[in-house]
């Protein structure tokens, strides 16, 4: 198997930004993730034990005031 060296100018601490990108805009169709499916709701009977400290709820009580 031969083994390649690039040239200093070339070598991967020393490569450009352009080159970067344009490396990665022809890996990027490579990287195609699929869209997830969202999640099903879960309606609040089904929703038992949820225990919240009063810090908590005091401190999402208060978001109100932020433009929540």
């Amino acid at each position: 198997m031969a083994k390649y060296t690039a040239p200093h100018e070339q070598q991967e601490s020393e490569i450009s930004l352009a080159q970067l990108r344009g490396d990665s805009a022809r890996m990027a169709p490579h990287w195609v993730v699929p869209a997830a499916d969202a999640p099903a709701p879960v309606p609040p009977s089904l929703i038992h034990g949820v225990v919240v400290t009063d810090a908590s709820a005091r401190l999402i009580e208060a978001t109100s005031e932020y433009g929540g």
